[in-house]
């Protein structure tokens, strides 16, 4: 049943449409600046994640593994991270766990990759073994652990007692050598919750924001059912509420991001690393690896033009770009008494 749904969840969400929700990033207007002071050749779009150096802060994110079919999907993906200098998140481990045939999907990703950035991914009631035994399974430099109620609810066969799990999260938090990032497959975050999290120790909180990969309808679509609802908190928002927490850690933006500008918006408004995983696997899917690779580079070399456009030099730099913010998203923060003004009214002024 797990192997099949694998398969099913792949192609359901290469089938689905535009989401019911927009991630927020059309609110978001980065001010232009007419004299930039730079060179292109100068901007420097590398960083640091999880104690290794990125030739860009991108993150293919959590899609796939744990069926044989899967192997040279998951093998690609990591070829191109490789071949790019970004870093890549497994899909859930749970199948290779408990079938070890499968887990040939998931240690090709190190064979591709040996030095890179590579997070394991559990559900967040994982247990300490289990999550100890998934990142030895692939060497991983962090653990990704998923929350996903709305798809587990949407699920016929999914989990419906979700108490202690935010205990979990602090006892692996604690007991984990390896850094955890706790993640949403796509239905956001409110300050509320990354408050909970940071509490419990989560360094590492990825919004996993509504506007992209939609699990609901994917299941409901599993299922039979036509029902398609608009659920979640925009990806937009969902950062600029974690970024309202006093000490938010790491935030990693992720949900419905498909180019470079949205992505530049994201590391403006002050996450550490964008994550991206549907258009990547279409792009996969539909092509090959050669032109994923290519993708991923256009795409950074758009985040250096855009940078340039800015007039930020450094990926740190992006942080005192003034950032208007406008329509639902202002709206809603306002409402839910979150100060935007001060992103506006930043000097722009850089280091250089």
């Amino acid at each position: 049943m797990r192997l099949n749904r694998k398969l099913e969840h792949i192609e359901l969400s290469l089938r689905q449409k535009e989401s019911a929700v927009s991630t927020g990033f059309d609110d978001i207007t980065l001010v232009h600046n007419s004299l930039p002071q730079l060179n292109l050749a100068d901007v420097d779009t590398s960083c640091t994640f999880l104690g290794k150096v990125l030739q860009g802060p991108l993150l293919i994110n959590a899609m796939t593994g744990g069926h044989p079919e899967l192997e040279s999907i998951n093998f690609s993906l990591a070829k191109a991270a490789y071949t790019v200098g970004v870093a890549m998140a497994v899909g859930s481990q749970r199948a290779a766990l408990e079938d070890h045939a499968v887990r040939s999907s998931f240690t090709v990703v190190r064979d591709a990759n040996p030095d890179g950035v590579i997070l394991a991914n559990l559900g967040a009631d994982c247990t300490l073994n289990e999550a100890r035994e998934a990142i030895k399974m692939i060497k991983a430099d962090s653990l990704q652990l998923h929350l996903n109620v709305p798809q587990e609810l949407a699920m016929a066969e999914g989990d419906r007692d979700f108490r202690g799990i935010l205990q979990n999260i602090e006892l692996l938090t604690k007991q984990l050598t390896t850094p955890v990032v706790v993640k949403e497959v796509g239905f956001g975050m409110s300050r509320e919750t990354i408050s909970r999290l940071r509490a419990a120790g989560a360094a590492y909180i990825d919004v996993g924001g509504a506007g992209g990969t939609d699990f609901i309808a994917i299941e409901n679509n599993r299922s039979g059912r036509q029902t398609r609802w608009a659920w979640g908190i925009p990806t937009a928002i969902s950062l600029l509420e974690g970024l309202a927490v006093e000490s938010p850690g790491h935030l990693i933006a992720s949900g419905g991001i498909v180019h470079a500008l949205d992505c530049v918006k994201a590391l403006c408004l002050g996450c550490s690393m964008v994550g991206m995983a549907r258009p990547l696997l279409k792009i996969l899917i539909d092509g090959s690896t050669e032109e994923l690779t290519a993708y991923l580079q256009n795409l950074i070399a758009d985040i250096r033009r855009i940078m340039l456009m800015l007039g930020a030099r450094r990926i740190a730099d992006l942080t005192s770009v003034p950032a208007v913010i406008g329509g639902t998203t202002y709206h809603w923060l306002a409402r839910r008494g979150i100060e935007v003004d001060s992103y506006a009214r930043r000097k722009g002024e850089f280091s250089n």
